[in-house]
């Protein structure tokens, strides 16, 4: 039999045509915006003083201050799996309890911190952690210190006020998250539980944690990503310092690139590196945290 084809109205074609017309100009914008710097970039990294060369990724592996930088890093994302996330899903259980009134205020007053501006409550905690800020004078008012105690520019008062921003930030990000996986289980499930004489704690972990498990696995890539990526806050509060021990490793690339000595190529090849980690990174998270038969 014949096929009959019919010719698409005139209708049918301005609307396709209106249609590729819009996406055409959002690809456009993409390449401009986003994946012309990334080829260029690229190309940059391998630029040397002969044209192609692999200097610049062979000095990432020579770089004394990238090695701090990473140590820095990583600590930070101990700060965000150990503390940040258990306290987040700790907040989201509170949360959810039947009985708990104006849940609605607290679960606003949690999420508020995660909509500033990174500099904003930034600049708010470097002058509360200041010599002469509020937390001194309350140290001082109190009788447990004389003198004022140098936050930010002494190693573990400067990394402590770091991870105390990182966590008073993100904690209520990641709560949301939470307060949705625990929507999502089935009272029931909790009701048979207790028939069946299993404790809050029991419930909790036996229960709620492996039921939790694709919302913790997110969070966890999420939390991992972004702590690698972190720089406004502390850049903010103390530029990196004292001696580097605040460092990042996005932190050093930005100065590497915009510093008094601007080495850009180098810079380029430390993003492509960091770019390779993190996928790295999230892929082994997936393939530990995929436990379906």
């Amino acid at each position: 039999m014949q096929r009959i084809f019919r010719p698409k109205t005139t209708l049918m074609r301005r609307q396709n045509l209106t249609g590729w017309l819009f996406l055409s100009l959002a690809v456009v914008l993409l390449i401009v915006v986003l994946f012309y710097p990334m080829v260029k970039g690229l190309i940059m990294s391998f630029e040397g003083n002969g044209g192609f060369s692999l200097r610049n990724y062979k000095r990432i592996f020579e770089d004394a201050t990238l090695r701090i930088a990473l140590r820095n890093t990583v600590l930070y994302v101990a700060v965000e799996l150990c503390i940040m996330l258990p306290l987040a899903l700790v907040m989201a259980a509170v949360l959810q309890q039947k009985d708990l009134k104006l849940r609605g205020l607290f679960r606003t007053l949690l999420f508020i911190p995660c909509v500033m501006a990174l500099m904003s409550y930034a600049t708010v905690f470097k002058i509360m952690f200041g010599n002469y800020g509020l937390i001194n004078s309350l140290l001082q008012l109190l009788g447990i210190m004389q003198t004022p105690y140098e936050f930010l520019t002494t190693k573990p008062g400067a990394i402590f006020v770091v991870s105390l921003c990182l966590v008073w930030r993100w904690a209520g990000y990641n709560m949301v998250f939470y307060c949705t996986g625990f929507s999502n289980i089935d009272p029931t499930v909790y009701e048979a539980a207790s028939i069946d004489g299993a404790t809050g704690i029991q419930s909790f972990f036996r229960i709620t944690i492996p039921l939790l498990r694709p919302v913790i696995l997110l969070t966890m890539i999420m939390s991992v990503n972004g702590t690698l990526q972190v720089m406004d806050e502390i850049y903010q509060l103390t530029k990196g310092g004292p001696a580097n021990n605040t460092l990042t490793i996005a932190l050093y690339i930005y100065n590497t690139a915009f510093g008094s000595i601007p080495k850009f190529a180098y810079a380029c090849a430390l993003s492509f590196a960091l770019l390779i980690v993190i996928a790295l990174l999230t892929a082994l998270q997936l393939k530990v945290g995929d436990r379906r038969e």
